[in-house]
């Protein structure tokens, strides 16, 4: 009423006559007067009284007026409106606003505002919640009673709403399709608090009397009823019966169907009484598409090929059928997101188009790419927990060129002009650190030849200060790996080193005394691996496999042996399609022979063989002391064989660049008993800065250890995915 009054005077106010009287208003502030409306008045001031929430500037940047601006009285009614939601939106119910009308007529916007009390949420109840408990739905609302030190949820009716259609969608989702859910709110009598009341009448359980295929002319119903969950007799899902209809749509885009749109519905079986629905999934085909002409824009640097490669790897060619899976004409899909990665670039869009030839069997495709910041040069500071500190002074070109020469002698000193847009990767690295020093020179170049063979080479020097002794290297190293398909690997790989032990500490253990010294090693490593997840850089479902072998000759002889298993389940997808992921993971190795102490194995801290919550090499087999009276098992030797297992949860927080961490490691090796650790984390990825490898902060506590394992709460790395 008060609103409608408003607006009835402001109409008024327009009129031609130029006066006109309100009579009844609620408000007495809202009564009229005889007002005249000049024809070209602007906005003189716009001033607030009793505001203690918001401070002015604030108020004034929501109404979407200012200073200097056409006065308009509908713009100045809806700016008191504006205010009014504003505070309601932040827990003031029962706010009022009015617009002082006599200043109004000159010019002057002064509104007057009475918050009120900030209302919180007092208590949550449940009524006529049969099947689920209160402690499950209160995991699906958003608003929360105050506990303890916690900050309160101050109280919105859009709130209330959007909680109400949780609840109602939780209920649907699982079979509950004759639902009535509404909320019932109380106001306390000091009125600081709101208690809410969900009344809930969930109906009975609904089954699926019958699935039913339409418009399905490619695949028959038995074909398309091959992969389905949904399941006659079952209780109707809907996040089953959604994940069906995207799953169908998928077997159609694969295979040129570009258009293929597949959607899932329910309607009651006459039977009212049997609580029964008929499962319709409705198939609109299309056109099936052979892919015409590629072209690639907005490459500016970026040579065509880099783009190419990859499309042609995954058999995304003219003349083959237009595989809308992998790119999907929305967009977002796995091909934009390998093409982006291989280019290093901000954005690349993969989108069908109609050919100009007017096929109707063909659709040309056009590949637009937006170059990003491929080079960096980047002093600064690190930190590990493995590592420690280190200074730093990195260059890194991740689409480098190495045919792309300078034109000029000076261009030799400008490498950001030069050797750029092949989409490989070069790097030169000076680390000097507090425990660890590194200085390499590295290359790789996922396309050798023009081929699906990743060639990479390394040179590299480092030091590092171990727990009885310093350690030096000089290494050498370069290796090949084949891509045979989009899953199966095979790699090969050669290096050789130079180990320096030195500085001894004189109770160091015997083992480390018999390789002190320059050690000269030299091997040859063979590996297999399998790759069958969704996506290779973010998987949320399949497995990884890897096998390696190295034969190691030089001052010792001996072999290396080992394996790994990773395998990824979406427990959960968002409406923005982030997904919550489980991965289990189980490692191990073995040396065959004897091997220097510096080449087994060591377990804890973040590196390959990590257990969280221990140092890094904190599990270990220990030496015997050298040179004291009563000597004991101190410094770590290394183990012979070594064995993990671990699960780990990632949950989206914030975009795609965000991650909660929950996970558990566990492990053991030739000496002491197992070993676990439970721990959360958080991960940051930032592909344009890091690469492929996300950055990690982690506490773990451990649960079982051994008596000689040195320990470790928080850590922080760097380290490549789970």
């Amino acid at each position: 009423m008060q609103d409608a009054t408003s607006i009835l005077l402001v109409l008024c106010l327009m009129g031609s006559a130029g006066t006109c009287i309100a009579a009844q208003a609620n408000d007495p502030n809202q009564q009229s007067a005889i007002q005249k409306q000049e024809s070209f008045e602007i906005i003189k001031s716009i001033e607030f009284e009793g505001n203690e929430k918001f401070k002015d500037h604030v108020l004034r940047e929501r109404l979407g007026f200012e200073l200097g601006d056409r006065l308009d009285p509908f713009l100045a009614e809806g700016g008191r409106m504006t205010i009014a939601e504003v505070y309601r939106k932040v827990g003031y119910p029962s706010v009022k606003v009015s617009l002082d009308r006599d200043r109004l007529a000159d010019g002057h916007l002064y509104y007057r505002i009475e918050e009120g009390p900030r209302v919180q949420i007092g208590s949550i109840e449940f009524e006529g919640n049969d099947s689920f408990g209160d402690g499950t739905l209160r995991q699906v609302i958003k608003i929360k009673e105050k506990k303890w030190l916690l900050w309160p949820y101050h109280f919105t009716e859009e709130a209330i709403d959007a909680d109400v259609d949780r609840l109602r969608e939780f209920y649907y989702g699982r079979g509950y399709l004759n639902y009535k859910i509404e909320a019932k709110t109380e106001l306390s009598e000091d009125g600081e608090k709101m208690d809410v009341v969900f009344v809930i009448e969930e109906g009975p359980v609904y089954h699926v009397a019958q699935i039913v295929f339409s418009g399905n002319t490619r695949f028959t119903d038995e074909q398309l009823r091959e992969d389905l969950e949904s399941r006659e007799n079952a209780v109707y899902l809907k996040a089953e019966a959604d994940r069906d209809a995207r799953k169908i749509e998928q077997r159609y885009r694969e295979i040129g169907y570009v258009d293929a749109e597949v959607r899932q519905s329910v309607k009651f079986t006459p039977e009212v009484k049997e609580n029964l629905v008929i499962l319709t999934i409705t198939v609109k085909e299309g056109r099936q598409f052979r892919i015409g002409r590629i072209d690639i824009t907005g490459n500016e640097t970026t040579k065509d090929k880099v783009i190419r490669r990859v499309l042609d790897e995954y058999d995304f060619t003219p003349g083959e059928l237009y595989d809308a899976k992998i790119a999907p004409k929305e967009g977002n899909g796995r091909l934009e997101k390998y093409s982006q990665r291989a280019a290093s670039a901000d954005q690349v869009m993969i989108r069908p188009v109609t050919p100009e030839s007017g096929d109707p069997n063909t659709k040309d495709v056009r590949v637009d790419m937006q170059e990003g910041m491929t080079g960096i040069i980047r002093p600064g500071i690190g930190f590990s927990s493995d590592n420690g500190v280190m200074a730093q002074i990195i260059y890194q070109q991740q689409n480098f060129d190495i045919a792309d020469l300078p034109d000029s002698f000076g261009e030799w000193f400008m490498p950001w002009r030069t050797f750029r847009g092949g989409g490989q990767r070069f790097s030169v690295r000076l680390e000097p650190g507090t425990r660890y020093s590194q200085y390499s020179v590295g290359f790789a170049d996922p396309y050798w030849r023009d081929e699906p063979i990743t060639f990479n080479t390394l040179g590299q020097s480092w030091k590092r200060f171990r727990e009885s002794y310093d350690e030096k290297r000089l290494k050498g190293a370069f290796g090949f790996e084949e891509r045979v398909d989009e899953q199966w690997r095979r790699s090969i790989g050669f290096r050789a080193e130079n180990v320096g032990v030195s500085d001894l500490d004189f109770d160091a253990p015997q083992e480390i005394r018999d390789v002190h010294g320059n050690n000269q090693l030299y091997g040859v490593r063979f590996g297999v691996g399998f790759s069958g997840v969704d996506d290779i850089y973010d998987p949320g479902q399949g497995r990884n496999v890897n096998v390696s072998y190295e034969q190691v000759t030089g001052d010792d002889a001996f072999g290396v042996l080992e394996g790994g298993y990773t395998h990824y389940f979406t427990l959960h997808e968002d409406v923005l399609g982030r997904k919550t992921v489980l991965a289990g993971r189980v490692q191990a190795g073995t040396i065959l022979g004897e091997a220097p102490p510096f080449e087994r194995f060591y377990g804890g801290g973040t590196s390959r063989y990590g257990i969280r919550g221990f140092e890094y090499r904190g599990v270990s087999t220990r030496g015997l002391q050298t040179n004291v009276p009563n000597p004991v098992r101190k410094d770590p030797i290394g183990s012979d064989w070594i064995f993990l297992a671990g699960a780990e949860v990632t949950i989206p927080l914030v975009g795609e660049n965000f991650g909660l961490l929950l996970f558990t490691d566990s492990g053991t090796i030739d000496t002491g008993s197992y070993r676990l650790s439970i721990g959360t984390g958080l991960e940051i990825k930032v592909p344009q800065v890091f690469g492929n490898t996300p950055i990690r902060f982690e506490i773990a506590t451990p649960l079982l250890k051994d008596e000689e394992d040195e320990t470790q709460i928080f850590s922080f790395s760097g380290g490549g995915m789970f």
